[in-house]
């Protein structure tokens, strides 16, 4: 997931992926709790891709308020 693509879609577009990417997130550490990950790397992605999707939303508020102070 590249910030390139995130920053096409609209807020609702990325509330909806952040959402996915937090319940993959609890999936993953289910699985890892129980003894299951068969791959451990997963995490990481998904954590990193959730900060990714919170970046460009805080981006596109910050460009909306500035848009709307002026």
């Amino acid at each position: 997931m590249k910030p390139k693509d995130l920053r096409q879609k609209g807020a609702a577009e990325l509330q909806e992926e952040l959402l996915k990417l937090r319940r993959e997130q609890f999936n993953l550490r289910m699985a890892q709790a129980t003894g299951q990950t068969a791959k451990s790397d997963q995490a990481g992605k998904v954590r990193r891709n959730i900060a990714r999707v919170k970046t460009v939303m805080g981006e596109q508020a910050r460009a909306a308020a500035n848009g709307s102070a002026k």
